[in-house]
């Protein structure tokens, strides 16, 4: 059965990101806290928090429980003119501990779908409002972006890797470059590196802010961009011209949500509340596929009328609102209550931080980066100038076998290395990971 499970894993499961040509498999069967174990027999520690998802931990007890309960309850119901009493209680919930006035909550299934609903609700918002504005169609984007891979969500995006193939198919927004701490101009220094780059998104907002609907912006991290680290400041900063200009805010927080920043949602760090909030991934700690997208009742007001009015928003999922997902995820926001989640993330950030630092003194590390429980660094061949390794070293993903090696999976990348770990990891586990990352690190540029 093991062999089978590897030839049907490389022929049949045609995977996400994947090169199927160069795949090995790597086949899950159960999984513990932090731990993964697989059909080899190996224990590997979840150092990318299964995708960036995982929460509280594997096979936790209380969101087992949850949703086992649910599912001998309703298993099932839809959205479309009804609802279960566990997606009310959840999008109740949601409203009470994301940024204040957030009051309207719709349910989809993973952060594309999220994001795909909040650029339609902006875009019919500007159509409906009491001083409509039909041609703001255009949405301004950053460079290095991800917001997901369906048409809309590709279209704000800006990894060209992903998206360029299908540009025919996507629809034409305004960029401007990542507010990457990376790029500061000679002179520049980090405290003025919030005016820098706001003073570059205010050029493009004087510019065409009539034309735009919203600015679209992963907050603090952008994340498939290599964990781009954002300044203090700039999203305040964000929000502020955003309403001098009139134009909506949609924050993507997928991957930052639910702790991964250090606070509960990275809006929280710098006290903004956007148009659009759109969360997945953590929502329901990792377990069940679930997203939402929520907005201010002034935005949600302009989308009542009576049947005949064409004010509805005419999007829907079938699974929107599961009742097992939404079951999970109020087990999941119950536990950052009951374990203390938050408070305990401090003395997991200074080790993190702590062995960082040490890494970061390797001679082919470069711009060791940390931002609450996410951690990332560069790897280069020439650390003085910042020369890259040739693409065929293949460095990050030598990074990521030699952890495999060290009971540890991280997901490869091709220049840069990075840990984005469940939040119930331990100080034990930490140095585990940090070891093994040292270790893959040591071994792939030697």
């Amino acid at each position: 059965m093991h062999n089978d499970l590897h030839d049907w894993d490389r022929t049949h499961h045609w995977h996400a990101f994947t090169q199927m040509a160069e795949y090995e498999p790597l086949v899950i069967e159960s999984a513990d806290g932090v731990w993964l174990f697989d059909t080899e027999g190996r224990r590997l520690l979840d150092g990318a928090g299964s995708m960036w998802c995982n929460v509280h931990g594997h096979n936790h007890p209380a969101i087992n429980t949850a949703i086992e309960r649910q599912l001998h309850r309703v298993a099932h119901a839809t959205s479309l003119g009804m609802s279960c009493d566990t997606t009310v209680q959840l999008a109740k919930r949601l409203v009470d501990v994301t940024p204040a006035g957030l009051d309207h909550v719709f349910f989809s299934s993973d952060g594309s779908s999220a994001n795909e609903v909040a650029l339609k609700a902006a875009f019919q918002y500007w159509l409906q409002c009491d001083d409509p504005q039909p041609q703001k169609t255009k949405y301004l984007t950053f460079g290095e972006a991800y917001h997901g891979d369906t048409i809309g969500a590709a279209s704000v995006g800006g990894i060209g890797k992903f998206h360029d193939l299908f540009k025919p198919l996507l629809f034409e927004v305004v960029r401007t470059p990542s507010p990457d701490m990376r790029r500061l101009p000679s002179g520049v220094t980090g405290d003025d590196a919030a005016k820098f780059f706001l003073d570059e998104v205010e050029a493009l907002l004087r510019e065409q802010g009539n034309q735009l609907a919203a600015v679209v912006i992963e907050p603090l991290v952008q994340g498939a961009a290599g964990m781009v680290m954002q300044p203090p400041g700039f999203i305040r900063g964000l929000r502020k011209l955003a309403d001098q200009y009139n134009v909506l805010l949609i924050t993507d927080e997928v991957a930052t949500g639910f702790g991964r920043t250090g606070t509960m949602f990275a809006c929280e760090a710098e006290g903004i509340t956007p148009d659009f909030l759109t969360l997945g991934k953590g929502l329901t700690g990792g377990y069940l596929p679930m997203a939402a997208t929520l907005t201010s009742t002034r935005i949600w007001e302009t989308f009542l009328g009576d049947a005949e009015s064409g004010r509805a928003l005419y999007h829907g999922h079938t699974y929107s609102g599961n009742p097992l997902a939404a079951a999970a995820a109020l087990a999941s926001l119950h536990l950052f209550s009951e374990e203390h989640t938050l408070e305990t993330l401090p003395p997991k950030v200074e080790r993190l931080s702590v062995r960082l630092a040490e890494l970061a003194e390797h001679p082919h590390v470069a711009n060791a980066r940390q931002r609450g429980m996410v951690v990332a660094l560069d790897l280069v061949a020439d650390k003085q100038t910042g020369e890259p390794f040739p693409p065929e070293a293949r460095v990050g993903q030598r990074v990521a076998q030699i952890a495999l090696e060290h009971e540890v999976w991280l997901r490869p990348r091709p220049d840069m290395t990075y840990a984005f770990p469940p939040l119930a990891i331990s100080l034990e586990e930490i140095d585990l990971l940090m070891d093994a990352m040292t270790a893959g690190v040591e071994a792939a540029t030697s």
